[in-house]
């Protein structure tokens, strides 16, 4: 099932580019123009929320490491 969100972005020029970054997750992009940053941002977000496909099972291991007591 898709939904669709809004979110917040802040986006500035640095140099001949321009930043876009998510106020609510921490993910940011550039672009040569404003727009082409937030397009980005979009394209990012949406990676962000996808589901992750392994090429691989992955390993899953325990480890056992001392700690002091407070």
């Amino acid at each position: 099932m898709t939904r669709k969100r809004k979110f917040t972005a802040s986006v500035w020029r640095e140099g001949k580019w321009f930043v876009a970054q998510c106020l609510e997750v921490d993910v940011a992009t550039q672009g040569r123009s404003e727009s082409a940053a937030l397009s980005n941002l979009a394209d990012a977000l949406a990676l962000h929320f996808d589901a992750p496909l392994a090429t691989r099972a992955p390993k899953v291991r325990s480890i056992e490491i001392a700690v002091r007591a407070a």
